[in-house]
């Protein structure tokens, strides 16, 4: 197949050849622009930025051929919104292989609708240009908006297809600290079958049937009136899998905008405390994974962020217990002397089933 282009600027004009007769206006300049999909050329013909003869077009107009064809190019969100941002990012760990950061709360990791720019992927292009010759800019792996805590970020592609490939062996290891609605009466694994919600496509729930599985293992750190200190390890990486499974067990998240209760019953500081937190009581405390080119396991740590520590004061000063930073410490310590410590085995395992 062969046709006359020339490119100025913006435009492209080309002659439609003659073995496209009876083709569709879209469908044949989706093969004569591979690099743009045909939606995305439907799109432009609809907006009226593509000319067939000098007119106005419509996506499924009839071709004869040798009509001339002018097609504006409209650059997408999704290239406009791969580009360097500056930014401050807490960088934990960096070397020439492997990046490990603090996500804040509010960051968005990745550019989609809403939110094309802004994000931790543009924060990364600018702090580490290189980034841009590897997919996703090295992101392996994601955190909500709303959630604070320690991500990976490969650096090469060979780092990323091992990163990517040990989080499909479960050999990351995420550890969570998070505060739930309630009483979490004992430690235990939850184990289910997540998928879009079928009530709600925008959010994600425990399905019946056609979801992926999904293990949280939970373990109580501290309980309080009407609230629980908990920590979770995730054994697979489904969306928002922390929050769904904790509202299926009926211990929502704090603050939760989505799987919450925004009517559970606390005391009114402790509300003012999580209204204040404006974001579910989410946090991913530690991260523990082989380094890619070292061959040896590196484990991170970052403390509980300001909101959330706050929250945690409020709930320690109403119960009765010691609130300030040195308690922390001291299950942060407890925890690093026990390495079995998330050995299920060990533990009371809880199955959560779907309702009907």
């Amino acid at each position: 197949m062969s046709f006359q282009a020339a490119l100025t600027s913006e435009n492209i004009q080309l002659t439609i050849p003659n073995d496209l007769a009876g083709s569709r206006l879209d469908a044949a300049l989706a093969k004569l622009l591979p690099d743009y999909s045909r939606s995305r050329i439907s799109s432009w013909i609809k907006d009226g930025g593509v000319l067939c003869n000098g007119k106005i077009t419509t996506p499924k107009d009839k071709l004869i051929g040798g009509e001339t064809v002018q097609v504006q190019i409209q650059e997408s969100q999704e290239n406009l919104a791969f580009e360097p941002e500056t930014m401050d990012l807490d960088i934990v760990f960096e070397d020439d292989t492997v990046l490990v950061l603090n996500k804040p709360a509010g960051l968005v990791v990745h550019p989609a609708a809403g939110n094309w720019t802004g994000t931790l992927l543009n924060g990364l292009l600018a702090h580490c240009p290189e980034l841009a010759q590897v997919p996703r800019a090295g992101i392996v792996h994601r955190l909500d908006k709303d959630t604070s805590g320690l991500m990976v970020v490969a650096k090469t592609l060979p780092a990323q297809l091992h990163l990517v490939n040990q989080l499909q062996n479960r050999t990351v290891k995420r550890i969570y600290r998070a505060v739930a609605d309630g009483v979490v009466p004992f430690d235990g694994k939850i184990e289910t079958l997540i998928g879009r919600d079928p009530h709600n496509r925008l959010k994600m729930a425990v399905v019946k049937f056609g979801g992926k599985e999904a293990i949280t293992h939970v373990k109580v750190l501290e309980r309080y009136h009407a609230h629980s200190y908990i920590e979770c390890e995730l054994e697979t990486g489904r969306t928002h899998q922390i929050r769904v499974h904790m509202k299926e067990a009926r211990h929502p998240l704090a603050g939760d905008p989505v799987y919450g209760n925004p009517r559970h019953v606390c005391s009114q500081p402790v509300k003012d405390a999580v209204k204040g937190l404006a974001r579910q009581a989410l946090h991913a405390y530690r991260l523990r994974f082989i380094h890619p080119k070292s061959g040896e396991e590196v484990a991170f740590e970052t403390p509980i962020p300001a909101d959330m520590y706050h929250l945690l004061s409020v709930l320690r000063l109403e119960s009765g217990l010691h609130s300030s930073l040195s308690h922390e410490v001291e299950w942060q310590n407890q925890f690093e002397d026990d390495e079995d410590d998330w050995n299920e085995d060990d533990y009371d395992v809880q199955v959560v089933y779907v309702k009907d």
